[in-house]
């Protein structure tokens, strides 16, 4: 028998914060991939596929409660599981 999880469609819009409204756990569950412009990328916080936006964290700047800030790179987005 086959006992492996089916993997959940990705959504349009994801978020690794776990405050976020964007965020789904079920999804975590599995290897997420995202791609911007054809090149993976490993650092991206959020991502929207529709409006071709991700969100990757500056290097050392820090928002008031000690997280970092997102900078916004916009391009061709896709989704996948690895």
């Amino acid at each position: 028998m086959n006992d492996t999880k089916s993997q959940p469609a990705l959504p349009d819009r994801l978020s690794c914060n776990e405050n976020s409204p964007y965020h789904v756990e079920e999804i975590f569950e599995h290897n997420v991939g995202v791609r911007l412009n054809g090149k993976e990328r490993n650092d991206v916080e959020e991502y929207c596929i529709s409006e071709g936006w991700v969100k990757v964290a500056a290097p050392k700047a820090l928002d008031r409660r000690g997280q970092p800030l997102l900078m916004k790179l916009k391009g061709t987005v896709e989704a996948f599981y690895k």
